[in-house]
């Protein structure tokens, strides 16, 4: 269904703003997003308390409401009735942009559902702020955020995005970010070139540019803190050539059948086909249960 939104014209209702705030440097707020935040009825914020700070500093009298990923279900009604009785409201996340790697995305979907306009302002965003100095190609490139916290989900990811030749966005604790880099190394080339951007636009900045060999080496010496992003090359030529003579053009299933039929013990087989087509050993090996059953 086609719908036009013309942001500024006459609205029958209030509008939502989605305001981004400093990555760390206040000074990055822009006036226009100052001005939003001072001009609205209520701010919606992932943390009220996180959020005073900056509305204190520029000076800025708002009521707060919390909005975050534990409470958005019933927060969203009551934001909605709100703006359906025609008052303003400015999202903000704790940094940067709402709904990138932040809550957000929820309170859009409803208010395009209930045609109450939604207006974005431009603003800092960690992703884009760490790929452009990080001197690796800054087009294309496709922003994943944070792998999941399981392991065998990560790998699985790792495994799809492996042949992607678009420089590779991730986020990621301090904390676990050791963990992270040894993973991205054991599925992708250690020859990829990578960069840790570590507490942008703070008086802490820091750029770590090595490759994933060299950073995996690092990390095993060095601490990191801070907000960190990490930023990955897209895949070598040789490794986009290799991933291409593992298309499969037949299913899983007859994969793991040539290989048994070469002498490959099942297990073996399952192992090496989960691999090459990015599943989880564990899964395929249940789906080869259920196909042998079947036939």
């Amino acid at each position: 269904m086609l719908e036009v939104q013309n942001s500024y014209q006459q609205q029958n209702s209030g509008v939502l703003y989605l305001v981004p705030t400093p990555i760390g440097n206040l000074e990055d707020m822009t006036f226009r997003s100052i001005q939003t935040l001072k001009n609205v009825d209520l701010i919606a914020s992932e943390d009220t308390r996180n959020t005073q700070k900056l509305l204190n500093y520029f000076a800025i009298k708002k009521q707060q409401i919390s909005l975050h990923e534990h409470n958005f279900k019933e927060r969203i009604p009551q934001l909605l009735e709100k703006l359906q009785q025609g008052q303003t409201i400015a999202q903000v996340s704790d940094a940067g942009m709402p709904s990138i790697s932040d809550p957000g995305h929820e309170l859009v979907q409803a208010c395009l559902e209930h045609n109450i306009t939604v207006v974005a302002l431009p603003g800092p965003t960690a992703g884009l702020t760490a790929l452009i100095a990080s001197g690796l190609s800054a087009q294309p490139y496709l922003f994943y955020g944070f792998l999941p916290r399981k392991k065998k989900e990560a790998r699985e990811v790792l495994n799809k995005l492996k042949s992607q030749t678009a420089t590779l966005i991730f986020y990621e604790s301090p904390y676990r970010m050791k963990q992270t880099v040894a993973l991205i190394n054991e599925i992708f080339s250690s020859q990829r070139q990578a960069c840790i951007c570590r507490e942008l636009t703070k008086i802490y900045e820091q750029y770590i540019r090595l490759s994933l060999g060299q950073m995996n080496d690092y990390l095993d010496t060095h601490e990191l803190r801070g907000e960190c992003c990490l930023i990955v090359q897209g895949a070598l030529q040789e490794e986009a050539q290799e991933q291409d003579k593992h298309v499969p053009l037949i299913s899983v299933e007859q994969q793991i059948q040539q290989l048994i039929d070469q002498g490959w013990r099942s297990k073996q087989a399952i192992k090496e086909v989960a691999k090459r087509n990015g599943y989880a050993s564990q899964q395929l090996y249940k789906q080869w249960i259920e196909f042998q059953q079947k036939s």
